[in-house]
């Protein structure tokens, strides 16, 4: 019956006589109509609790209207079933005065009711001036019939809207990509407009250098047929010195040889050096364990130190004692004089004991500083180790450098290099390459700026022109695809975020009611572009209409972040969690709800949590505390709850 009409649904009654209906029929406004009473007789019989109010729309006779009908209740009330039973007997007054000149004439079962909804009967009265959230109910529902007709009305404006508004989309789509084709034609026009201005350009400059070398050639000639004897001498010269200088370069390739052989030398001795250096940490680590074992025998021999120390102190209080009682009494002295000498044999044995005591702890410590010695050798000779080998990484990046240096040398000269090498004299050295080349190269400056390879330069930059015009299609190239790459990685970035996005906000919608009993939190997005957008925590506490984030309260924003963290842990969890105070704002009830969440969460996710809280303490497997026994001596505590429990317990 959740989706049954009620019997205020389906009344239509006149407007001044809505309160005077609303007075007489009361909760039968709320009636759940219904075909058959008695199909439900059984189960009626099963409700404990609760008010249920049912109306009969079976019975569809309708007895004799009586002369009077026109001024009775019922005659302002429209409805498809008969209601004589309920508004047939109560007549209609106009005011109060008229209703009681009327009351006379009433039978038992009659009565009167005004306009302001002031009901009187024989011996009764009754009104209603309240308002509360039953009243109104048939105006509200003239109302709702009247909103529902709108929203359907809305509602074919909305699908008639959002039908022009996708097919506006689709023309706007269209009308951009024949922008931007448009767009990519211009842009090739353009390049090609450029390219084809700056060819021009280099043609026309290199024809006027052309030309006008060509004049100094043709002065130059005579010149340079002067000279081609004399620098066939110098050729055969120069030959002389490129044999020499190979030779040269065959001995600086025996020295990179040599270079080769220390640098792998140096990467061995790097090598055994780490297995050095680990083996002195492992050492290290052992010294460090074995110093820590010996501060806890240190630890607990002074606890026994001080345990003692307390004992002898109590016996000499009880000494002290029995020495008052003695001059106090004189008969029991023999028995007394016995007690102070077992007194007295016991303190010298705990005297005995302390003096040993005391001799372990002297030997521990000496023991726990010669320990310290040897780590703070070990670490000298550790930091020593590793000296050394940042000196031989130094050194071979430095040779690593000067190789690369001599192999970029040699490969803008354009030889080969294993040639070279098997062309080098035995006695080559660098010095004597640097003086021919130093030579051959005063040589070339006596020689004048004179190019008879203007040809061979016209032709090798026509080369290079053809070369870089590849180079440039292939940068144009590569950045379309650039372009369809970051295209398609904003794509997925948009569905990721808006995945992620929906995931969170559902985490925190059914995170935030368990945290604060009620309310509702959701995530909002401040902008239509999901790779810039913002996102907004919209926070609602049961029983607060905030505004803005002022009006939360500290817990309220403690428990509003640990719903939005929580639920992004629900969605990627981390090995471990660590909260620091969260639940110092928060009272009692909200400390249970938060730690029940915790104790729910801790299945997927391993909690590091820090309090002063006793409720959040009882949720914890391990506890580990900081203590202060001396000023400024500060002491770790670790205590396990289960193995505690089974202690208290036992």
């Amino acid at each position: 019956m959740a989706d049954a009409t009620r019997l205020a649904e389906r009344l239509d009654v006149a407007p001044e006589w809505r309160h005077a209906v609303e007075i007489v029929l009361g909760f039968h406004l709320q009636a759940v109509c219904v075909d058959e009473l008695s199909d439900l007789a059984t189960s009626l019989q099963t409700l404990t609790k609760g008010t249920l109010t049912l109306f009969d729309t079976t019975i569809k006779t309708t007895p004799n209207r009586p002369e009077d009908y026109a001024e009775r209740l019922i005659s302002r009330v429209s409805s498809p079933w008969p209601l004589d039973d309920l508004l047939g007997s109560i007549y209609l007054a106009e005011d109060l005065d008229h209703a009681f000149k009327l009351r006379e004439e009433l039978s038992e079962q009659e009565s009167i009711i005004t306009r302001e909804g002031i009901w009187v009967g024989r011996n009764w009265l009754c009104m209603a001036q309240e308002q509360d959230e039953k009243s109104g109910v048939l105006a509200r529902g003239d109302e709702l019939r009247q909103i529902t007709a709108e929203l359907r009305q809305l509602g074919d404006e909305v699908e008639q809207l959002t039908a022009d508004f996708e097919q506006g989309q689709a023309q706007l789509k269209e009308i951009e990509q024949s922008r931007e084709q448009i767009q990519r034609q211009l842009n090739e026009a353009n390049r090609r407009q450029a390219d084809i201005g700056a060819a021009q350009g280099s043609k026309r400059a290199k024809a006027d250098h052309l030309s006008i070398r060509r004049e100094a050639i043709g002065r130059e000639i005579a010149e340079v047929r002067s000279q081609i004897s004399s620098d066939k001498k110098e050729l055969n010269s120069a030959k002389i010195s490129l044999h020499s200088a190979l030779s040269k370069i065959e001995t600086l390739a025996q020295q990179r040889q040599l270079l080769i052989q220390q640098r792998d030398e140096l990467r061995t001795t790097l090598l055994e050096k780490r297995e050095e250096a680990s083996c002195r940490q492992s050492e290290v680590h052992k010294l460090a364990l074995k110093i820590e074992a010996v501060r806890s025998s240190s630890r607990s021999l002074t606890q026994g130190l001080e345990r003692m120390t307390t004992q002898l102190s109590q016996l000499s209080k009880r000494q002290e004692e029995l020495k008052l009682h003695l001059t106090k009494s004189i008969d029991p002295l023999a028995e007394q004089n016995q007690q102070l000498e077992q007194q007295l044999e016991q303190r010298i044995k705990v005297e005995e004991q302390l003096t040993k005591a005391r001799k372990v702890l002297e030997e521990i410590e000496q023991r726990l500083r010669q320990l310290e010695q040897d780590r703070h050798q070990s670490e000298q000779a550790v930091q020593s180790v590793r000296t050394i080998l940042d000196q031989a990484r130094m050194s071979r990046q430095e040779v690593l450098i000067r190789g690369k240096t001599l192999e970029e040398q040699l490969n803008e000269t354009g030889f080969n290099r294993n040639q070279l090498i098997e062309g080098l004299a035995e006695d080559a050295s660098e010095e004597q390459s640097h003086e021919q080349v130093e030579r051959m190269d005063m040589r070339i400056r006596r020689l004048g700026a004179i190019n008879l390879a203007a040809i061979d330069e016209f032709q090798e930059q026509s080369e290079r022109m053809e070369y870089l015009d590849s180079q440039h299609a292939d940068v144009t190239e590569s950045l379309e695809t650039l372009e369809r790459a970051i295209r398609k990685i904003d794509k997925e970035t948009r569905t990721r975020f808006k995945e992620t996005f929906d995931k969170v906000n559902t985490g925190i919608q059914d995170m935030f009611p368990k945290l604060f009993g009620g309310g509702h939190a959701y995530l909002e997005l401040t902008g239509d572009d999901l790779l810039d957008t913002g996102v907004t925590v919209m926070a609602r506490p049961p029983g607060k209409r905030n505004s803005s984030i002022q009006l939360l309260s500290g817990g309220e924003k403690a428990l509003t972040a640990v719903a939005l963290v929580f639920s992004i842990f629900k969605l990627n969890p981390a090995p471990f969690c660590m909260l620091d105070e969260v639940d110092a704002p928060l009272d009692d009830a909200n400390v249970g709800r938060f730690c029940e969440l915790v104790k729910t969460m801790s299945e997927h996710v391993q909690f590091i949590f820090i309090t002063h809280n006793k409720i959040t303490m009882e949720i914890a497997h391990q506890l580990m505390g900081v203590t202060m026994n001396e000023p400024g001596v500060s002491r770790l505590v670790s205590v396990d709850v289960e193995e505690a429990a089974q202690l208290a317990v036992m």
